[in-house]
């Protein structure tokens, strides 16, 4: 059960609820040889929204449409502010009982687009929501899909993509059981719910569809268009869908002429405008800040980028539009929290493919009858040029951008095509490299980062992106020529510098691109070599465009097998040492016991520090035999940590014992040997049990049964061990000055030199 109203909220109004309606009986023979229209012809049912075979729209007594003769359709008009169309509830159905589709599944297809610059201020409309089936709704700038089954398991799929603007955009969505929900936009694959989720909420699978209208003047809302809605019961594959979307919108056959709807506007084909990008650049404006979710706002830009019309554009309509976009895409990037979110590399590869498309287009649609023509501009995301010419005008020996500074991309000018008009986009963004860290090498097409497993990758310059239309003539090999240079001055953080400074480390530097070959930007050198440079800067040859960056790994050195063996050796003999030393001393302390009670507490004192350092060792030498990361491993760091803490607490409890025998005596032995023995384990247990509360990952994970050198966990043990230390010197000073006086009295009135010495 969903209230209506709560979907009805600021930006869009618009729910669609389907079930089914009347069937396509189409011949195939008789339709355009479009392998597009034999996808339609399959269709199990089709709502031009137009006069068909000669069958008209009509409305019943009640007032509600009735479209060809099988199913009754329920329309609100517009002053509710929200259209409906109802198909019937069929319980045999597999559009409305999706569990009795069986393996071939459903496809629903649809253009819609709003049309903002027509809003009003219209009263709301409430009510339930009841069905099984499947919902398409838009709701405060985000829409989705959400599909239903009603069986053993109530099961829920949603899936979220950016609603479209005032342009026609083709919404395209496949559930099967074995696959789950995919959403198309365009014609290409937006998101996927594979899994679902139990459901228990979504109203009774025998209801229909009721409303009430309640009043809301306060409430806006959004005048909708939608046109060709089409079922089939079956689960179209991306070939299919991608033959009809071409076929529908480069046909433009299958578009309506007329739209029956009163809640539309005057408008008579879904086709563009004439001033195309307008509505574009207004979307643009009124959206920004609006976007809260990551997902969300890309699925926007990306639904952007697909729905660019083909139509020319003055170099002002291109500056506007992209001084507006890369303000969209501040937006994003100043999102929350984007340093601990999960994917960040991916999503941001989304993102610069994303701008690459809509660059690309703007640059390819200058208009022509005023070549050449440069579009460039500094935004706080990106350095920018758009330039169309013909080769004749470029007259370089090469192209460079960006003019000045000290990263660049320079094209030999013989790589450039003799014939046509030739368009470059060059972009160096400001801050996109902060996004590309922790890379993991597996992840990437590098090999050469990829054998040293474990080390992460981060970007450690600006990303640059040059793209060329038609492609340079290039070298194959990276030996030839031409081939493209990239100079990149490096931004390293401060950690990075000083893992680069430090001798024990091996720095590999890449010369990488985003490789979106598969579908996703994926890093990779393939094409690429660092031909020169130092830690602050690299020099590349490369034999192909698109967008670059240096990328760092920093690798600790290991030791060669000898030297390895050497202090393995110097390590296990040096403890074996100190063990049966130390054996030797307790030993001692035990048949000296009986000695008298001053005696026997320093002895005390003496027994626990040779007991500490004792299993400290034995600890040591039992570590080496598990590797980092595993429990064992782990168990043994957080002994050790305790055990040489408790050294080092009854190092400092031989200060204070010293100290109060020569200078300041204090309590009775009873109370002193409380104290002692709450400084000696008690102080070490309470810092262990918060450190490795606090921080457990840090204990036994970086090449060694110990803490961690590189999330500040060491301090667990050296600021205690700083302050022993500091405290034990005070109190040497301190001691060594009292002897000393008393020393120099006893010689003044012994006259004894050796008293003094």
């Amino acid at each position: 059960m969903e209230s209506l109203l709560s979907l009805l909220c600021c930006h869009y109004s618009l729910l669609i609820l389907f079930q089914s309606k009347y069937q396509v009986y189409g011949n195939s023979s008789q339709l355009p040889k479009h392998p597009g229209f034999k996808v339609l012809a399959s269709a199990s049912h089709y709502w031009p929204l137009e006069d068909v075979d000669g069958i008209h729209e009509f409305r019943d007594t009640n007032g509600d449409i009735v479209e060809g003769m099988v199913n009754k359709g329920i329309y609100v008009t517009e002053k509710e502010g929200v259209t409906f169309l109802f198909f019937g509830n069929y319980k045999n159905s597999c559009i409305s009982n999706p569990e009795v589709c069986g393996p071939e599944g459903v496809t629903f297809s649809f253009f819609w687009k709003t049309q903002d610059q027509q809003a009003k201020f219209l009263p709301a409309s409430g009510g339930q929501v009841i069905s099984s089936g499947f919902k398409i709704c838009s709701n405060e700038g985000e829409g989705s899909v959400e599909f239903y089954t009603r069986g053993n398991a109530m099961m829920k799929w949603k899936a979220s993509f950016s609603p479209p603007g005032p342009y026609w955009t083709h919404i395209l969505f496949t559930w099967k059981s074995r696959e789950g929900l995919k959403v198309y936009v365009n014609g290409t694959l937006n998101t996927t719910d594979p899994d679902g989720k139990v459901y228990y909420e979504y109203g009774d699978s025998n209801a229909n569809l009721l409303t009430e209208t309640q009043g809301d003047q306060a409430k806006r809302y959004v005048n909708g268009a939608f046109d060709e809605f089409i079922i089939w019961e079956r689960a179209l594959t991306p070939k299919e869908i991608e033959q009809y979307f071409t076929a529908a919108i480069g046909m433009q056959v299958l578009l309506s002429s007329t739209l029956p709807w009163s809640l539309m506007t005057t408008t008579t084909k879904p086709v563009l405008s004439t001033n195309a990008y307008q509505p574009i650049i207004t979307s643009l404006t009124k959206k920004r800040g609006n976007y809260r979710s990551p997902s969300t706002m890309l699925g926007y830009l990306e639904n952007v980028s697909f729905s660019l019309p083909n139509k020319s554009l003055s170099d002002n309509t291109a500056l506007s539009l992209t001084e507006v976009f890369l303000n969209t895409i501040e937006d994003f990037l100043l999102l929350p929290n984007w340093v601990d979110v999960p994917e960040t590399a991916r999503v941001f590869g989304s993102l610069i493919q994303t701008i690459d498309t809509v660059m690309g287009h703007l640059a390819c649609n200058l208009e022509e009858h005023s070549l050449p023509l440069t579009v460039e501009g500094v935004s706080s995301v990106a350095d920018y040029s758009l330039v169309k010419t013909h080769p004749q005008t470029l007259n370089l020996s090469h192209y460079r951008f960006p003019s000045r500074g000290q990263s660049y991309v320079s094209i030999p000018g013989e790589a450039f095509c003799e014939r046509g008009w030739i368009t470059i986009v060059g972009l160096l963004y400001h801050n996109m490299h902060y996004f590309f860290h922790n890379i993991n090498p597996m992840d990437t097409k590098i090999a050469e980062a990829a054998a040293y497993k474990g080390y992460m990758i981060s970007a450690t310059s600006y990303v640059i992106s040059i793209k060329v239309e038609p492609l340079p003539k290039l070298s194959h090999n990276l030996s030839g020529s031409p081939l493209i240079t990239i100079q990149l001055t490096h931004q390293l953080t401060p950690r990075q510098y000083s893992q680069a400074l430090n001798k024990s480390n091996s720095v590999h530097l890449y010369c990488a691109f985003l490789d979106y070959s598969n579908g996703t930007g994926v890093w990779s050198n393939e094409g690429c070599v660092r031909e020169s440079g130092d830690l602050n800067y690299s020099v590349c040859l490369c034999n192909h465009l698109t967008n670059f960056a240096i990328l760092m790994q920093v690798v600790p050195l290991k030791l060669t097998r000898e030297h390895q063996v050497a202090l393995s050796s110097i390590t296990y003999i040096g403890c074996a040492l100190s063990i049966f030393c130390l054996t030797i001393t307790l030993v001692t302390f035990a048949i000296l016991s009986s000695v008298s009670t001053i005696r026997n507490q320093r002895y005390h004192i003496h027994a626990n520090l040779s007991f500490a350092v004792l299993v400290a060792q034995i600890l040591l030498l039992t570590s080496f035999q598990f590797s980092p990361g595993t429990m064992p491993c782990k168990i043994l760091a957080i002994l050790l940590h305790f055990f040489f803490l408790s050294a080092f607490a009854w190092m400092l409890v031989e200060g204070f014992h010293l100290y109060s025998m020569v200078i300041k005596v204090f309590g009775s032995e009873e109370s002193k040997h409380l104290y002692y023995y709450g400084i000696g384990w008690g102080c070490p247990l309470v810092i262990c049990a918060v450190s490795a509360t606090a921080s457990l990952g840090s204990y036994g994970e970086s090449g060694n049964c110990w803490l961690s050198l590189d999330n500040g966990a060491i301090w667990a043990f050296v600021a205690p061990a700083l302050f022993v230390i500091l405290v034990n010197f005070g109190i040497l000073i301190a001691v060594t000055r009292i002897i000393s006086r008393i020393s120099a009295d006893n010689y003044k009135v012994h006259g004894d030199a050796n008293a003094f010495k």
